[in-house]
């Protein structure tokens, strides 16, 4: 029988899961309009952005009947992510420092995440990122002393993939090509959370 502390301790799986399906029923909602074409009908896997889904309007200019949704979705990803990194550097760190280095950057990195619809969208981008990555650091180093290899080598690749993300982001040459890099990103972040979040078994405490 499942008892509440596994329910709990899996949390953020489940939050990771009603993302995603969210995120799959919205783009059914989205009106229309993307980077490559403003009148384009539905939403463009590959010119469409997520914070487009977030936006009080399409970018064709009518009313963004995915927003609410969204933004529900958003709150859960957000709230199950900074449930996974305590939970993370509860479990595998037991440097008081680097506890504390992971569940503040993690939060701030998530709450940051939260506001990406407004018009502080690139603010709150840069900190999403700078603080993401401080996180991830922490996450690969407690992962590298428990000699867990494959998640650290992950992780660095998350990290790298975030700071492409960027490069992406802030060069007007390159910004056109970012959407699918944006989702694939997205689906290896998430599923490499999904992996460690199942490795945290029995409530033992691994790191060091």
């Amino acid at each position: 029988m499942i008892n509440t502390k596994t329910i709990f301790r899996f949390l953020p799986t489940f939050g990771i899961l009603i993302f995603l399906g969210l995120y799959i029923y919205t783009t059914t909602l989205y009106p229309g309009g993307s980077q490559a074409d403003l009148n384009s009908v539905g939403y463009d896997w590959r010119n469409n952005f997520w914070c487009n889904l977030m936006s009080e309007k399409s970018m064709n200019g009518l009313a963004n009947p995915a927003r609410p949704v969204a933004l529900l979705g958003m709150v859960i990803l957000c709230s199950s992510m900074t449930l996974f990194f305590f939970q993370f550097a509860n479990y595998f760190v037991n440097n008081r420092t680097w506890q504390l280095t992971i569940k503040i950057a993690g939060t701030i990195a998530m709450v940051s995440a939260v506001f990406i619809f407004t018009s502080f969208h690139d603010v709150m981008t840069t900190i999403l990122s700078i603080c993401g990555v401080i996180g991830i650091i922490g996450i690969i180093r407690a992962l590298h002393k428990n000699n867990m290899t494959f998640f650290k080598v992950s992780g660095v690749i998350c990290m790298t993939l975030i700071g492409i993300i960027n490069l992406f982001y802030y060069d007007e040459n390159l910004i056109m090509y970012l959407p699918p890099i944006q989702i694939a990103s997205f689906i290896l972040i998430l599923a490499w959370t999904i992996g460690l979040n199942f490795k945290m078994k029995n409530g033992k405490m691994l790191g060091r």
